[in-house]
């Protein structure tokens, strides 16, 4: 009876796996990984949707768990890898640069506590540097299973930052690391930021972007009667911040926002223009969706690793104290707008760790940083004796600073770098297919 039992399992087993590519046998044999085929990129093999099975307290697997998503583009077994440290969610497969100039496996995973990476209930405290990067050290101990090329990591912005702690927390997980407009912030809020905006772009700019949001505080009670019905419109709920403050928050934002995406000096509004033409700026942007409740809950995750690890910036409120009539005064407002029932204060040991790390290591490091992006003021600092690369790229900003945008010279000089620490080929040409 046994053996017949036996018989039938294996008979069953194959008629399970006959027609799987030898990928998706191979994925079966993994642990707590449950996979979906998906569309392949163009010039892979083929492609998947991953759920791993992750601790949420990798220090206490009893805890509880939750399944983290990956999407996974498979080029080859002997390919490089690059694992992309998304620091936001990630609903969709995308090829990155990375991957295409090194020709790489990519295995691109969603940040724990977005979107499908959530447990059912957030326990905030569970979301640190030390969890986030363990996650990322066990797919890559995972995959090592399957792919035996050189590993890289890479991150844009907040996933950039990622990259950056976890080549600290794992240095030898990865053979190269390159973050894209990353910052390592030494507070809660960076004054560095301030100094940025003291001296970017012109000093006619500067003054232009001072000038309107004058103008939008003193006309605040006219410019919000519009808003209301345009929020009303948008389905914009405020219970979290009200809408005042939501307004108030908004005018001095707005320079980090223009700086950091790149906007045309020329398109400022004259303080004499019309109505309409002031607020549709204000639309474009900064807007008061941003503000909004649903916003705060999108961000929630974000806001806590800022509010506690990450750090983050302020606004710099002493040039407008005579017309902010709703929020605080007596100090620079922060931009964290931590979750509720959150009591947790924060803490710069780590980052701080970090930052002096970075101009001590010297290991294989590419950051690239646009020059014009408010980003750049908290980014980490040229060391003169690394063989790491830095690039901040003038005219750029936190949306184009990436490496087809570089000169001829840098894509040639980092196709060099990056050949030699991969011992690989790496064709720049890619990006233009």
């Amino acid at each position: 009876m046994k053996n017949t039992i036996l018989v039938y399992i294996a008979l069953f087993s194959a008629i399970m796996l006959n027609g799987q590519s030898d990928l998706e046998m191979k994925l079966f044999e993994l642990p707590d990984v449950i996979f979906n085929k998906l569309d392949t990129p163009e010039g892979y093999e083929s492609a998947y949707e991953l759920k791993i099975k992750q601790p949420i307290d990798h220090n206490n697997p009893d805890h509880g768990h939750f399944y983290q998503r990956v999407f996974l583009s498979h080029m080859s077994y002997t390919a490089p890898t690059a694992l992309i440290t998304n620091g936001y969610g990630r609903p969709t497969n995308r090829i990155t640069e990375v991957a295409k100039i090194t020709a790489a496996n990519q295995l691109q995973v969603e940040h724990r506590y977005f979107l499908a990476s959530s447990p059912d209930t957030l326990d905030f405290d569970y979301l640190n540097f030390e969890q986030v990067t363990a996650d990322l050290h066990h797919i890559n101990q995972l995959f090592r299973e399957l792919y035996n090329g050189q590993w890289l990591a890479s991150g844009i912005s907040k996933g950039g930052t990622t990259t950056i702690f976890y080549r600290y927390l794992y240095p030898d997980d990865v053979d190269v690391s390159i973050p894209y407009v990353a910052p390592i912030n030494y507070d809660v809020a960076d004054t560095r930021i301030y100094d940025f905006f003291d001296k970017v772009g012109t000093k006619e700019c500067r003054q232009d972007l001072y000038n309107y949001q004058i103008k939008m505080l003193e006309q605040a009670y006219e410019m919000k009667s519009y808003l209301k019905y345009f929020a009303k419109g948008q389905k914009l709920e405020f219970s979290y911040i009200d809408i005042d403050q939501a307004y108030e928050y908004a005018i001095l934002e707005y320079p980090f926002s223009f700086w950091q995406w790149g906007h045309d000096c020329s398109k400022i509004p004259d303080p004499s223009s019309p109505t309409d033409t002031l607020l549709q700026h204000f639309i474009d942007i900064i807007g008061l969706d941003f503000y909004s409740d649903k916003s705060m809950k999108d961000y929630a995750s974000h806001y806590y690793q800022s509010g506690t690890e990450m750090g983050y910036y302020g606004f710099e409120i002493e040039p407008f104290k005579p017309l902010i009539k709703h929020l605080d005064t007596n100090s620079n407002p922060s931009a964290v707008f931590m979750p509720e029932n959150t009591t947790a204060s924060f803490n710069k040991e780590l980052t701080n760790k970090v930052a002096k790390w970075t101009q001590e290591t010297d290991l294989e490091f590419i950051y690239i940083n646009g020059a014009n992006d408010t980003w750049s003021a908290t980014a980490v600092p040229p060391q003169k004796k690394s063989k790491s690369l830095w690039y901040f790229m003038e005219g750029k900003h936190h949306g184009n600073a990436r490496i087809k945008n570089l000169s001829d010279d840098q894509k040639q000089e980092l196709s060099d770098r990056l050949s030699e620490w991969l011992s690989t080929e790496v064709e720049i040409e890619a990006l233009e297919k």
